[in-house]
C-alpha cells in the first residue's frame, strides 16, 4: 500500500494550511509553495508519511539512487525499508527485517533496520536489532541472503551503524556503534566485507581506527575515504587499497557529525554541530571556509551539478542552501523552515532535498521551483 500524508507546514513565521487528498490505494500530499527568507527562491514542501507509522520511527540512515529515481529509507522500529519513488512520491514498504529490543541506558527500545547503501545491482541494509547485514536485489526488490557481523548480544556497540560501498575496489565498509547516542564502536574499527560478488558478503578484514566513526565520503578518484573519529575530534583519510589512515585533519569540531565531498574540486564539508567546515583534500585538509546552519546537524549532502551544499538542522528546524565558490566557501542562497527534529538529508539528482522527521514518522521532501541565487 502508497502512504503519504499531510500536516501544516511553517514558513516565514507564520503557519500554512493545506488540505490532503486521501484514496484507496493513492496518495495525499500536501503542498505549500515557501519563499526563502530573500523571496530569492521558492520551494514546495511535500510530507510523505512512512507506512505503519504511528507517531516515532526510528530513521537514520537513507539514500537516494539516481539510476531508480528511489529514495530508500531503513524504518528501524517498523522492521520495513521504506522505498520513495523520486517521481510519483508514492511510499511503499519492503517488509520482513528482524526487530529485537536493544538495551540502551537502562531502557530498551526495538531497533530493525537502520542503514543502506548501494551496490552493484543490489541494496546493502544493516540491521541494529540483530547485528545483520542484508542484500537487496534492487530490481526484484526482494531480500537475499545476510551476514552476522555480530552478536545480538553484544548490543549497539557491535551492531553495524554506517554501511559505505567503495566501488573502486568492490568492498562493503561498515562502521559500529552509535556514537551521537554515546555508544563508542566495540572494535574502534571498520569492518570489510567482500562484495565481490554482490549477492553474497563475505567477511575480509578490519581497519584499525582507535575510536569511533561517525560520517563518511567515498573519493574513488583519489582512492581515499574520509571518516571522522567521535572521541578524538578529528577527520581521517584511509587509503583504500591499503587499508591504513594516511593523513590526520582537525576541522575544528568537538563534535564532527556527517560528511560529504566534491570529488571533483577536492572539497570535504564536515559537519559540526551547528556548522559546515570545508576542507581541501588536496591540500593536507586545509581549511577553506565554513557556514552557520543552526544547531543539531547530522547527515548532510552536497549536489556537484549545482554546486550546492544542503543541511538540515534539528534544532534549528531549518535546511540550508549554500553555493560552493570556487575557493571552497559556501554562500548562503536559502534557508527553508522545516520542524523540530527534522534533521539527515539527502539530495537527489534534479537538486530535490529528503528530510528526516522521525518523531513524526514521515520523509520531507523539498522541491526548488527555481534555481537558488546569493543571497550576500
Amino acid at each position: 500500500m502508497n502512504y503519504a500524508g499531510s500536516r501544516p507546514v511553517a514558513f516565514s513565521k507564520t503557519w500554512m494550511l493545506c488540505g490532503a487528498l486521501w484514496a484507496s490505494f493513492s496518495i495525499g500530499i500536501c503542498s505549500v509553495a515557501a519563499a526563502d527568507p530573500t523571496g530569492n527562491a521558492r520551494f514546495v514542501v511535500k510530507e510523505l508519511a512512512l507506512p505503519g507509522a504511528n507517531g516515532l520511527v526510528s530513521l537514520d540512515y537513507f539514500i537516494f539512487d539516481p539510476a531508480s529515481h528511489r529514495l530508500w529509507v531503513p524504518a528501524s522500529n517498523t522492521g520495513s525499508v521504506d522505498i520513495i519513488d523520486g517521481n510519483t512520491n508514492q511510499v511503499s514498504a519492503l517488509a520482513g527485517f528482524p526487530t529485537a529490543q536493544v538495551e540502551y541506558k537502562g531502557k530498551h527500545p526495538v531497533f530493525g533496520p537502520s542503514s543502506v547503501t548501494l551496490g552493484d545491482g543490489v541494496v546493502y541494509v544493516g540491521n541494529r536489532g540483530n547485528s545483520t547485514v542484508c542484500v537487496i536485489d534492487a530490481h526484484a526488490l526482494k531480500i537475499g541472503e545476510c551476514l552476522a557481523i555480530g552478536s545480538p548480544a553484544e548490543g549497539l556497540s557491535a551492531a553495524p551503524d554506517a554501511l559505505t560501498y567503495v566501488a573502486a575496489v568492490r568492498e562493503l565498509w561498515v562502521t559500529r556503534g552509535v556514537p551521537p547516542m554515546e555508544v563508542p564502536s566495540s572494535d574502534r574499527a571498520i569492518t570489510v566485507l567482500d562484495a565481490s560478488e554482490p549477492t553474497r558478503l563475505r567477511l575480509k578484514g578490519k581497519i584499525a581506527l582507535g575510536a569511533s566513526a561517525e560520517g563518511f565520503a567515498v573519493d574513488n578518484q583519489r582512492g581515499r575515504f574520509y571518516t571522522s573519529l567521535e572521541e578524538r575530534g578529528e577527520t581521517v583519510s584511509i587509503d583504500i587499497h591499503r587499508h591504513e589512515i594516511v593523513a590526520r585533519w582537525h576541522s575544528g569540531c568537538d563534535e564532527p557529525h556527517g560528511l560529504a565531498l566534491d570529488a571533483a574540486r577536492g572539497i570535504l564539508f564536515v559537519a559540526c554541530t551547528a556548522r559546515v567546515v570545508t576542507m581541501d583534500v588536496t591540500h593536507d585538509g586545509q581549511i577553506l571556509g565554513s557556514i552557520d546552519t543552526g544547531a543539531g546537524l547530522d547527515n548532510i549532502d552536497y549536489l556537484p551539478s549545482m554546486k550546492t551544499l544542503y543541511a538540515a538542522a534539528a534544532e534549528a528546524a531549518v535546511l540550508t542552501l549554500a553555493r560552493v565558490d570556487e575557493h571552497g566557501i559556501p554562500n548562503r542562497v536559502a534557508v527553508i523552515p522545516t520542524v523540530k527534529g527534522a534533521r539527515g538529508v539527502v539530495v537527489d539528482s534534479e537538486g530535490n532535498a529528503y528530510v528526516i522527521d522521525p518523531l513524526r514518522g514521515r520523509v520531507l521532501k523539498v522541491t526548488l521551483r527555481s534555481e537558488p541565487t546569493h543571497q550576500g
